[in-house]
């Protein structure tokens, strides 16, 4: 699964961290999640893309 989060923190100048405690993870689960090597809850799906106020799927694309 690819994402857009490390693009979409910089729109907002968000940082790792800064996006971590906005979605309660450690930064280390958002670095996880912009490689590609963590798959991330509904929940925290959920929470991120509202913190950038989009879709969940105008964040995270789902390969088929």
């Amino acid at each position: 699964m690819k994402t857009r989060i490390k693009e979409l923190r910089a729109r907002d100048n968000l940082t790792q961290l800064d996006l971590a405690k906005k979605v309660g993870v450690r930064r280390e689960t958002i670095v996880f999640l912009e490689k590609g090597k963590y798959n991330p809850s509904l929940k925290l799906a959920y929470d991120i893309s509202r913190t950038f106020n989009l879709k969940i799927e105008e964040v995270f694309i789902f390969n088929e």
